[in-house]
């Protein structure tokens, strides 16, 4: 195994308990989950808003926040997420990227999807976790099971979902309970993020913050690494994500699903390297 392949640093820090995983929407999709754009398109038929708005991913936010003005609440379209954001327990049960996730034994993993998924990955799989998805779970959270934070919220409350550009905008202070869970969790931490394409503009500000913490108080060098894995190459991103301090470490072939399932087997297999 090559010794300079940046795969090792993080097997390293898996191995020895210093890693924490960020999941995003790509995993969930990966089951068969509807992609945001089909979210859209359910929220601009119902509002009956006209297509060239609603076809504009940059804003999501402001669609779901006008749901929120005509319905009074998000609840009607939350219920609707819970019935359609959900996958038969058989599909998790195939799913080899869900099998490697629980596999590979993080600590802690953070996600911004809404869904239980990894919970249910974990449940069929025979491992323990504890869900972290407010300020009571953080005080609460017991120690030495893998803990899954809802980093935008979950379904099992409505109050706690990170869905209208105000829950987004409130978010910029970076100062909820789980935004100090983060940042402490980070400072101590190599982090893996998987499943995030790089024009979503919250994971760019979470990357941005995580870079500023350590910025801010002149301590760059001693920060560990961080990855994020991407399907294809791009050299503008990979260059500012490296000046964040952020390791693009990019998957083979053109399926991006097939690609990230192999770069975890692999990740997999580091980690038993001893």
């Amino acid at each position: 195994m090559n010794d300079d392949d940046p795969i090792n640093s993080l097997a390293n820090a898996i191995r020895h308990r210093s890693a924490i995983l960020f999941v995003g929407a790509g995993v969930s999709i990966s089951v068969g989950l509807p992609s945001w754009e089909k979210l859209i398109e359910r929220m601009a038929k119902e509002l009956g808003v006209d297509d060239e708005f609603s076809t504009r991913r940059d804003r999501f936010q402001t669609l779901a926040e006008y749901y929120r003005i005509k319905h009074g609440s998000i609840g009607p379209l939350r219920s609707w997420m819970d019935r359609n954001w959900s996958v038969a327990k058989e599909r998790i049960e195939k799913s080899e990227l869900h099998r490697l996730i629980v596999t590979l034994d993080f600590p802690v993993i953070y996600t911004t999807n809404y869904d239980r998924n990894l919970e249910l990955a974990f449940e069929i799989h025979g491992r323990e976790y504890v869900k972290v998805a407010n300020a009571r779970h953080v005080a609460q959270a017991r120690r030495g099971v893998t803990h899954i934070v809802k980093f935008h919220g979950d379904f099992d409350e409505d109050s706690s979902l990170v869905l209208t550009e105000t829950d987004y905008l409130d978010r910029l202070s970076f100062n909820s309970p789980l935004d100090v869970r983060f940042r402490s969790d980070a400072l101590g931490s190599t982090i893996l993020f998987i499943g995030y394409s790089l024009s979503d503009p919250n994971i760019r500000l979470l990357l941005h913050r995580l870079w500023q913490t350590w910025h801010r108080f002149g301590y760059e060098k001693d920060r560990p690494p961080s990855f994020i894995f991407m399907p294809s190459r791009n050299p503008v991103e990979e260059a500012v994500l490296g000046r964040w301090g952020i390791s693009v470490l990019v998957g083979t072939g053109d399926d991006p699903e097939a690609g990230l399932t192999d770069f975890l087997r692999r990740l997999v297999e580091a980690v038993a390297v001893t």
